[in-house]
């Protein structure tokens, strides 16, 4: 029996049996069913005769009124004009004279990688799923509602650190802060058995805190407490609501994951609410709030400078200043700060999994210390087995390497964990795998459920263009300009679109709209060199990409596996490039 899902490979070619889809080189080809059907058959049972009587009974059933020789000497005579082979010299397809047909190559065969749900019935016991819904500010001053949303996510922390359990992350729960469906749908969102609520009301020096642990499917309430204690409790209180989450959920604690959700993370009460207002600009996920969000962990360190998860907060801010190309003219002077950050958090905590976790970016995206980084992922992960960010992180890590199943299975992962975050990585990963199929799908869903996120729609654009409706890809790049005007990520995007496209007149207005802008604000090489290669300019977009190198601007890490760059591939300077950023070209 063919298998339904499978994958199978042989030479230049790619057959994916659930999308029916042939593909060569990440291209895809055109084919019609029965053609596709004879192929499939043919490839799964790769060395053996398949008998024309067997594909007469598979393909045309007795039922059914047909001239069989006809037909399928035709679907034959389609799929060598698709392998481009020939009857007598055969690469791919034998034919033995009045018995059948075979493939003569070897054909390796896989299951696409799937997520969660997959796995889960591989392993045979599912795992224990929870999501913290965002709790409600009950304060009288509004100005609380940081307060409440980092109890939270230092909630979400702490259980992410117990290995046995399923925690969504911040990004995602966020979200639903609103309320503006009912538990049942927010659970099967975010792929969540049971939700977390609770609220938050702050009077001077005393907090109470309700949480109730409900089933998703039920709305049955699972566990409940009120905790009405001194401001200077609140470290206790996360502790105990997350360790009764466990017990509640039947999860398997270590002891030493049982001390690190127990770890107090200051003793300063200023400096724990001067790093929450940080993280609150930090979630803007803009320059400003990256930039503003500094300030405020800067002087949560200066109260406290054994602040470890403060130093963390310091360099991620830093790096996505650095990474997203806003750092001006002194990106070295920031890498540097990043750096010195997370070396004083590991300093002061080498069993904090976010410490190794932010290390390990900054070690492959500014050091292309790639080893190392790896280690520290997978340190981060042991410690932190819950973080959404470490496995995103480690998937960019595998992706730039060229591992890319590796890069889909952590990619799937924190998906599983950030459903609402994480997908237009998943997208990306899998057209950089050559997965177009896959990735049309998900891009699809993604932009259906996030129609004003702009990722969503940049990244449709791209699994549109390369399985070959260039219309609509680039209609959805267009949209994501429209929704981000300011990004030059997008807009650059968009110009490369038109240039491949053959429309050079629109690909260089894009181009001048792009300077215009660099003489008043930063624009990223790594943007301009979108632009260039879609022009076929090769010396102009590697002249780009090594500027972006030296200001490590922009996702210049992962240069060597993007198909935005694929026609430079063969260049000697793209290759000398790779070598300076410790990337073997054979990998490519």
């Amino acid at each position: 029996m063919l298998l339904q899902h499978a994958i199978y490979r042989f030479g230049p070619y790619e057959l994916r049996a659930r999308t029916r889809e042939v593909y060569k080189n990440g291209i895809r080809l055109k084919v019609r069913p029965q053609p596709f059907q004879v192929l499939l058959a043919l490839v799964a049972r790769s060395g053996d005769i398949v008998t024309r009587d067997e594909l007469q009974r598979l393909l045309w059933p007795a039922e059914t009124f047909v001239d069989f020789e006809h037909g399928l000497n035709t679907a034959i005579k389609e799929l060598r004009g698709l392998l481009n082979d020939s009857a007598n010299e055969a690469r791919y397809i034998e034919t033995l004279p009045k018995l059948g047909y075979r493939v003569i190559v070897p054909v390796s065969k896989a299951q696409p990688i799937h997520p969660a749900k997959e796995r889960e019935k591989d392993a045979g016991t599912p795992v224990a799923s929870v999501a913290v819904l965002p709790f409600v500010n009950l304060s009288a001053d509004p100005e609380n509602e940081f307060f409440a949303d980092g109890i939270t996510e230092d909630v979400i922390t702490h259980l992410a650190k117990i290995k046995s359990l399923k925690v969504i992350s911040r990004t995602s729960v966020m979200k639903f802060k609103k309320r503006d469906c009912g538990l049942r749908e927010i659970g099967e969102r975010l792929g969540a058995s049971t939700l977390l609520e609770g609220s938050v009301r702050r009077t001077g020096g005393r907090v109470r805190i309700v949480a109730q642990l409900v089933d998703g499917a039920t709305d049955e309430h699972i566990w409940a407490e009120t905790y009405d204690r001194d401001l200077t409790d609140i470290f206790a209180i996360q502790t105990d609501v997350a360790l009764k989450i466990a017990t509640a959920l039947r999860a398997e604690l270590s002891h030493d994951e049982r001390s690190r959700v127990g770890r107090r993370p200051t003793d300063d009460l200023a400096a724990y609410e001067l790093y929450l207002r940080g993280r609150n600009w930090f979630h803007q996920f803009t320059e400003e709030g990256y930039r503003r969000s500094l300030l405020d962990y800067h002087s949560a360190v200066d109260r406290d400078p054994g602040f470890a998860l403060a130093w963390v907060s310091i360099a991620g801010a830093y790096a996505e200043l650095c990474i997203g190309g806003s750092v001006g003219k002194s990106p070295e002077e920031t890498i540097v700060l990043a750096k010195k950050a997370a070396t004083r958090a590991l300093d002061i905590d080498r069993e904090l999994g976010e410490a190794h976790s932010i290390s390990a970016l900054i070690q492959f995206a500014f050091d292309f210390d790639w080893a190392g980084a790896e280690r520290s992922f997978l340190r981060a992960i042991e410690l932190s087995p819950g973080s959404a960010q470490a496995h995103q992180h480690y998937g960019w890590l595998c992706s730039s390497l060229g591992r890319h199943d590796d890069a889909l299975r952590q990619l799937w992962r924190a998906r599983e964990l950030d459903p609402i975050l994480i997908p237009t990585d998943v997208v990306t990963h899998l057209l950089r795998a050559g997965h177009i199929g896959e990735a049309l799908e998900e891009a699809r869903k993604s932009a259906r459920e996030q129609p004003g996120t702009p990722r969503c729609h940049s990244v449709l654009g791209w699994a549109l263009i390369l399985s070959g409706d260039e219309t609509a890809g680039i209609a959805s790049l267009e949209r994501a300009v429209a929704l981000s005007p300011g990004a030059t990520l997008f807009l650059s995007q968009l110009g490369q679109a038109c240039a491949l496209r053959g429309d050079v007149k629109r690909a260089r207005k894009i181009l001048d709209e792009m300077r215009d802008r660099s003489t008043r604000e930063f624009v990223s090489p790594y943007h301009f060199a979108y632009v260039y290669a879609g022009l076929g300019e090769a010396d102009a977009a590697i002249d780009c990409l090594e500027r972006a190198f030296e200001r490590r601007s922009g996702a210049i890490y992962g240069i060597k596996g993007s198909f935005l760059f694929r026609n430079l591939r063969d260049h000697p300077r793209f290759e000398s490039l790779l070598r300076r950023m410790n990337l073997s070209r054979s990998l490519v």
